[in-house]
């Protein structure tokens, strides 16, 4: 019996109910900005590259994809790479950077230059620790990706090397 002086009671809970309501739907938007916050990529810092890396020269590139055995795609990046300096390769590491249809990078990664070594019917790729390059020396390589943005314009990526190991 709600009179001109009290407020009538059914008023009085409908505007208790959206007071958690609302409170729970502000603590839920503080704590996804909070982790958005600190699980936003951290661009790579720019590294110069070693200064021997100029002497590896990567030429013929080729791409294929094929699905392993667990159905995922894996994506190849094979070449040749040619050690055009006066030391051995020991070992070295690239830069593949994946574009997308308006040029932004969608995927930044650095891996192994792995040489093919014939081995049976397929090749095999492995570290240049095992096979170095020597001075004037050619040889195919192998890059290989299991994780690539769906973003990803599927034209050749950027390739630079950016690390090398030479005796």
């Amino acid at each position: 019996m709600g009179g001109l002086i009290q407020p009538s009671p059914a008023t009085t809970e409908r505007e208790s109910n959206w007071r958690p309501v609302m409170l729970g739907i502000a603590l839920v938007v503080v704590v996804v900005g909070v982790i958005a916050f600190f699980l936003r990529s951290q661009s790579k810092p720019a590294i110069p590259p070693h200064p021997y890396a100029a002497n590896l020269k990567l030429s013929d590139l080729k791409m294929s994809a094929a699905e392993n055995f667990v159905g995922a795609s894996v994506t190849y990046v094979e070449g040749t790479v040619s050690n055009t300096g006066d030391k051995t390769v020991t070992h070295a590491v690239v830069r593949v950077i994946f574009k997308d249809d308006i040029g932004q990078v969608v995927g930044d990664d650095s891996v192994a230059l792995r040489a093919l070594q014939p081995s049976g019917p397929y090749p095999d790729a492995v570290d240049l620790n095992t096979a170095p390059l020597a001075p004037g020396q050619s040889k195919p390589f192998r890059l290989t990706f299991e994780s690539i943005s769906a973003q990803w314009n599927h034209e050749y990526p950027d390739v630079q090397v950016t690390d090398v190991t030479v005796k």
